[in-house]
């Protein structure tokens, strides 16, 4: 039971912030933290269960989670609250010509709220999350090809979206704030034994 508990703290603290990231960006802060408390609820039940490596199901968990237990008027309200931050803070670690990088951020923000829930989380599990298509394709539920025209076409889209010559290689959409990638997620504790495997995360804000 001790190796059990040890394997999963391991996996929390390795994927923690980018399962709560991924939520962020599908769903906002506002039910990001509910959304990694079950994510790893889930992994904590199923630990046998979970694949090397163990980031695309992670994702898998978090995304059904989204789609099962936050109601679509919440993730999108939520979604919408964290785009007008992102938008209000933009590019706090701009350097050099911050006017530009502010405008080309916001342009970016704008382009990817236009596009659609399905080519926003492609793109995102493929540029902010880092995962290779066929990784990506794990936590969508589809085949790496499938997820490869996916992901083109959405690239044409934001390209499209952007205003760019069809033409012109579009750019990796960058994170929306150093805050998505970097800053803590709330804090979690994981229990010294596994006396309670239903609930083996307590989330709770971090200090501000």
């Amino acid at each position: 039971m001790a190796d059990a508990t040890r394997r999963f703290t391991q996996m929390y603290d390795a994927h923690r912030q980018q399962v709560w990231a991924y939520a962020v960006s599908r769903a906002g802060r506002q039910v990001a933290d509910e959304v990694v408390s079950e994510t790893f609820a889930i992994a904590w039940r199923r630990l046998d269960d979970i694949p090397a490596p163990a980031l695309p199901w992670l994702l898998g968990v978090a995304r059904n989670v989204l789609r099962d237990s936050v109601r679509a008027e919440v993730r999108r309200a939520s979604l919408a609250a964290e785009t007008r931050s992102w938008a209000r803070h933009p590019a706090g670690e701009a350097v050099g010509d911050v006017a530009e990088d502010v405008a080309e951020r916001l342009a970016l923000l704008a382009a990817l709220a236009a596009l659609s829930d399905a080519d926003r989380e492609v793109l995102t599990l493929t540029a902010w999350q880092g995962l290779a298509p066929a990784e990506a394709a794990r936590v969508v539920g589809c085949t790496t090809a499938a997820l490869r025209v996916r992901l083109h076409r959405a690239r044409r889209r934001l390209e499209r979206a952007l205003g760019e010559d069809g033409g012109s290689p579009v750019r990796t959409p960058p994170p929306p704030s150093t805050a998505v990638r970097t800053a803590a997620a709330p804090r979690t504790s994981v229990p010294s034994a596994p006396s309670a495997p239903e609930s083996p995360v307590l989330l709770r804000k971090e200090a501000t």
